[in-house]
């Protein structure tokens, strides 16, 4: 089981012709499934020490998880903040974690948990999501995966805790950046219960986060 430090366990063609003084009415158009309409987004661009990670966040499915994030990157909150962890499950997968880790003087309330059975997103490539310890405990605290982990969304007919994550968008530039880091070397003794052999040797520093212009 992933928790908040992911705990402690685990995107008119209009045309008319005519001739003469005939004018010929252009036809209807097709009316564009409510589906294939993509939700609306909101463009952060997360500057770390090993290059920028651009993200668009879902504000249409995951409003209230993205309104929290925002709120974070619009105080300046987690500029300073560190990835502090990286968990490599191995095949080219596993994720990075980073954020304020409790710190006082940066988290804010605690956010409602929207599970990805409600929003219908999923812990696919390059996804960022928050990191909690019991569902409504999230904060600013979040991580990126490296390839799918689909183990982390919410899974209602399981058993145990089967709320899962809050996916709240995906990586659209920088996945460079976010293998990078984690492939960073691992301390050997940082680190307490499931956590130790996870925590980067040297933290990358999040010199800032703000919406892209």
């Amino acid at each position: 089981m992933i928790l908040k430090t992911l705990g402690a366990s685990l995107v008119l063609l209009c045309a008319v012709s005519g001739s003469a003084q005939t004018v010929v009415p252009a036809a209807p158009a097709t009316p564009v499934p409510a589906e294939a309409v993509p939700a609306a987004t909101v463009s952060i661009v997360m500057t770390t020490s090993e290059g920028p990670i651009t993200l668009a966040l879902e504000k249409e499915r995951a409003p209230l998880t993205t309104a929290n994030f925002l709120r974070y990157v619009d105080q300046k909150r987690l500029d300073g903040v560190t990835f502090y962890r990286a968990m490599n499950l191995g095949q080219g997968t596993g994720l990075i974690q980073g954020g304020p880790q409790n710190d006082p003087k940066r988290i804010l309330k605690p956010v409602a948990h929207e599970p990805t059975s409600k929003t219908g997103l999923s812990h696919v490539d390059g996804t960022i999501s928050l990191a909690r310890l019991a569902p409504g405990t999230a904060t600013a605290d979040f991580f990126i995966t490296v390839g799918p982990v689909l183990a982390l969304d919410a899974n209602p007919t399981g058993s145990g805790d089967v709320a899962g994550y809050a996916a709240f968008g995906h990586v659209v530039e920088g996945m460079d950046v976010v293998k990078r880091i984690l492939a960073a070397p691992i301390s050997a003794t940082a680190g307490v219960g499931v956590m130790k052999g996870q925590m980067i040797a040297a933290p990358v520093k999040i010199l800032t986060v703000r919406r892209a212009k």
